[in-house]
């Protein structure tokens, strides 16, 4: 079995694929994987991380503004697609995968499209209860267009060729031991939050995470805290939040990082977590029975990661704040009074638990062989 999986710019779209390279693996240990995506994507750390072949291909996002600036980039954009897509043909020629799997993003678009006209199987796997725009495209002409919302499924048309899965979540993360993770990281009896915006980073919300860092620092907080700042932050927050008054070498606690690589063992060990509500994370957290603030993005199409935070929300598994109404000081203070209630956390855990979709990885397994067949 030969299988690309393509996709990228954001964690979101790459860790999805990479629990089902894993998962395939683990049935098939036979199993050749590569990877495309571009090479300013984060899946050009994370997948020759994982030890996977990637193939760059030179494609770039629409914007959705109508400025001249806009306009001027989406016409490059147009014709950076239209040559990507001949480059693809030639990656897939030279690999001969039988199935070709989109996780969604712009650099998947090319592959995929490449694929359905070089008459290669093609699955997608789309994470968010509202389908992208790539997905939206592609969709009529795949073999198999997997969801992991009810929602998405009626948005996309409800055709036979899609089906309901729910998310994969990567087998460290499913399988992760929160005492064996905690040992390992030496937090003793010391709380544990993990905090972060995605794998590119949020300027608004990061500025805000260096003031809640700076109020954890004047009030020399007892616990641990790691926050992942994204790649372009890393560059400035460490100063931003000095200058607000977090003196990290005075707080060795209180931790900065561009990017998690050990998540499964940090969120294992995790009494808390602050993030985005992206599909992906939100299975992650589920899988693991974590509590969570989130803070959904408002910049993503039709506000679907408030909806998807809400409906975690009622559910009892975490608690939402809205960005425009965000600040350091709630930040902080929603975070010290869950940490200070340790049987209402264990009940959020409990309730994130129990939506966890821990089979999504056999069912999208099974979808690609049908495919494939």
């Amino acid at each position: 079995m030969k299988l690309y999986i393509t996709g990228g710019g954001t964690g979101g779209h790459v860790n999805p694929g990479l629990a089902i390279a894993r998962y395939f693996q683990s049935k098939r240990p036979d199993t050749e994987i590569r990877f495309a995506g571009t090479a300013a994507g984060i899946e050009s750390k994370l997948v020759p991380r994982e030890g996977y072949p990637l193939d760059t291909i030179d494609i770039v996002g629409l914007h959705r503004g109508m400025k001249p600036a806009d306009i001027v980039h989406n016409l490059g954009a147009v014709q950076k697609a239209a040559t990507a897509v001949g480059k693809a043909k030639k990656l897939l020629r030279e690999a001969g995968p039988d199935c070709v799997i989109g996780c969604g993003g712009y650099a998947s678009y090319p592959v995929v499209q490449a694929a359905q006209k070089l008459g290669i199987p093609t699955v997608l796997l789309e994470v968010n209860a509202l389908p992208g725009k790539v997905t939206k495209m592609l969709a009529p002409k795949a073999d198999r267009v997997l969801v992991c919302f009810e929602e998405a499924r009626r948005l996309l048309g409800g055709k036979p060729n899609i089906h309901l899965t729910g998310a994969p979540v990567r087998g460290e993360i499913v399988f992760a031991n929160r005492a064996q993770a905690r040992e390992s990281l030496g937090l003793g009896d010391s709380k544990l939050v993990v905090s972060f915006w995605g794998s590119m980073g949020a300027l608004y919300m990061n500025r805000h995470m260096a003031g809640m860092f700076a109020l954890e620092a004047k009030d020399n907080v007892p616990y641990r805290h790691v926050h992942a700042t994204g790649t372009a932050a890393f560059k400035w927050m460490p100063d931003l939040a000095a200058q607000q008054g977090a003196d990290l070498a005075a707080h060795p606690n209180l931790q900065l990082t561009e990017y998690i690589y050990n998540m499964a063992e940090l969120m294992a060990a995790a009494d808390l977590v602050i993030c985005r509500a992206g599909a992906a994370t939100i299975g992650e957290l589920c899988a693991l029975g974590r509590p969570s603030i989130m803070v959904p993005s408002p910049y993503v199409a039709e506000n679907h990661q408030e909806k998807n935070a809400r409906a975690l929300e009622k559910a009892g598994a975490c608690r939402v704040i809205t960005e425009p109404e965000c600040t350091p000081e709630k930040l902080y203070r929603m975070a010290r009074e869950l940490l200070a209630d340790d049987a209402g956390r264990v009940e959020m855990g409990r309730c994130a638990a129990k939506l966890a979709t821990l089979d999504a990885s056999e069912e999208i397994y099974r979808h690609i062989l049908e495919a494939v067949r």
